[in-house]
């Protein structure tokens, strides 16, 4: 059986990044860290990492796309795949009355 992920709210994702930045200084390396809180939180190490550093994109701090970037692009892919499959049905049905009307 899979276990389907935990969804957590935004602000429980800035609560547990703001978390790692305050205690970041009492543990090693940032993987101790984020192991240690996430354990805490139920949160897993790799995902809490990730939350970090996509904090940091989002703050100038790093380079790659914001948050908001990477919603506008999932938003536009979906609309991308909606008008191809509007077109695949056009294009099915300018076919089939082609057909009808010879």
């Amino acid at each position: 059986m899979q276990v389907m992920p935990k969804k957590f709210t935004d602000e429980e994702k800035a609560r547990a990044v703001r978390m790692v930045h305050e205690q970041r200084s009492e543990y090693p390396t940032l993987r101790a860290t984020c192991e240690s809180i996430g354990s805490r939180l139920g949160i897993g190490r790799e995902m809490l990492r990730g939350w970090v550093g996509q904090a940091k994109v989002d703050a100038g701090e790093a380079e790659g796309p914001t948050t908001a970037e990477r919603e506008e692009l999932r938003q536009l892919k979906a609309e991308v795949r909606r008008l191809r499959e509007d077109n695949a049905i056009l294009k099915a049905a300018a076919t089939f009355f082609a057909s009808m009307s010879k």
